[in-house]
């Protein structure tokens, strides 16, 4: 199955407006001629649809960095689907270790996010990993079997042609600390087989699967050799353009 690479940028809290749409407008001439691959970039809220601007009818996809799951109401601070599509999302990024670690996001409230947001019309990056106690205590497959069955709960095959997987250590977020790329080749390896048994070969087989965690420029290509990486989700290396472009353009 030839998957189609994906290079995720998320910004967190960082750059105000005008300077989420310079790096836009900067990341935009630099990635121009990059072809057979996806650039997804995910800036704050309120520099969604300013960045939209920016790249419009360019290579470059735009991505919330999380989302709500009703359609609209009286739910003070939150973004609907709808809202997101309405300011130039095709992605959302769901259950980033972040949101579960500081503001009680779990296996239930992904499930209905990634439910709700499909259903609107919105991709979505769901991410998953274990934190360093998990690892060192040899628990990385049953988080990770954990994260998958609950949060893809009651999804159908035909669903799952909207759903990315981020596979992200949580122990490696922001940390410098990398997965080797075997190690991460065998987490991703795990999570396909998972998915397999969940819904079947044709839908572990078209998934994508993100390796998130540290990602930085000297560590792409290797990690993009293993067959089982369909793409990186990348931090903070993403919010220069320079360091971003030379993951984009991996070899």
């Amino acid at each position: 199955m030839n998957r189609v690479s994906l290079i995720a940028g998320n910004w967190k809290m960082y750059k105000t407006v005008p300077e989420a749409v310079a790096t836009a407008a900067q990341l935009k001439e630099a990635v121009k001629d990059i072809s057979g691959r996806e650039i997804v970039i995910a800036p704050p809220f309120i520099s969604l649809h300013p960045v939209s601007q920016v790249i419009k009818g360019s290579n470059i996809n735009l991505c919330s960095q999380d989302v709500f799951w009703e359609e609209e109401g009286a739910f003070t601070g939150q973004i609907s689907p709808g809202m997101l599509l309405s300011a130039g999302c095709t992605y959302t990024l769901i259950g980033h270790s972040e949101r579960r670690q500081y503001f009680g996001e779990t296996n239930e409230t992904v499930n209905k996010k990634t439910k709700k947001s499909i259903d609107q019309g919105l991709k979505v990056i769901v991410c998953i990993g274990e934190a360093l106690e998990e690892r060192e205590a040899g628990k990385t497959f049953s988080v990770l079997e954990i994260q998958i069955s609950e949060g893809l709960k009651g999804l159908t095959p035909v669903h799952m042609d909207s759903v990315v997987i981020a596979y992200e250590p949580v122990w490696a977020i922001g940390t410098g600390k990398t997965a080797t790329a075997a190690q991460a080749e065998q987490a991703h390896q795990f999570i396909r087989g998972k998915l397999k048994e969940q819904f079947d070969t044709g839908v572990a087989e078209k998934i994508r699967i993100l390796y998130g965690g540290s990602v930085k420029p000297d560590n792409i290509d290797q990690l993009m050799a293993e067959k089982n990486i369909d793409g990186v989700l990348v931090g903070g290396a993403s919010l220069k353009v320079d360091s971003f472009s030379r993951i984009v353009k991996f070899t």
